[in-house]
């Protein structure tokens, strides 16, 4: 009997050899190659795996194995991802959406925004400047295209506060204050 050819890059079974394998092996071989590109949760892999046809209870046995050899991590995801998407731009309200979209537990999310705090108000500043420039918002309307810009992102009203300089002289027009009526 001969030995199934092999993928030379990979050094994994061809796909017609695939085709002789389990529907335990054929999941585990999904879910290594899928791997092989990028960190995936728990929830994501199994999704992508049932997704491509693999019967439930090999996804189950499959994700379990993968767990028990520390190469699926729900752990390592989440901070895969903070990282990654806090390097893009994106704020810490829509990261924690994507993490729970992702079907991430809460205390898995809390523990790795803990881990990770990146300075967000600086950051939010960093993101204004690289789509509106260094120059200040010098009406109100441009301010509030840029604070929704900042909010669309996944900054709270604090960090947008902070990026867009929040003072006085937005909130009463023609510079006088609330004094000069008194």
């Amino acid at each position: 009997m001969s030995e199934p050819k092999k993928h030379a890059a990979l050094d994994l079974p061809s796909e017609s050899a695939a085709a002789a394998i389990s529907d335990d092996k054929k999941a585990e071989l999904a879910a290594v190659r899928l791997l092989a590109r990028r960190e995936h949760g728990v929830e994501e892999l199994r999704r992508k795996l049932l997704r491509k046809g693999h019967c439930e209870d090999a996804v189950d046995k499959t994700v379990a194995k993968l767990q028990a050899k520390h190469l699926l991590s729900d752990e390592r995801y989440a901070s895969t991802l903070v990282h990654h998407q806090a390097r893009r731009g994106q704020g810490p309200i829509r990261i924690r959406a994507q993490l729970r979209q992702q079907g991430l537990k809460e205390e898995v999310i809390q523990d790795n925004f803990a881990a990770a705090q990146p300075d967000w108000p600086q950051l939010a500043t960093e993101v204004r400047r690289r789509k509106f420039g260094n120059s200040l918002p010098k009406s109100p309307a441009e301010r509030a295209k840029q604070a929704r810009f900042l909010q669309y992102r996944g900054f709270n009203a604090d960090q947008i506060r902070a990026a867009l300089k929040s003072e006085a002289d937005f909130d009463v027009p023609n510079g006088s204050s609330d004094t000069d009526s008194i």
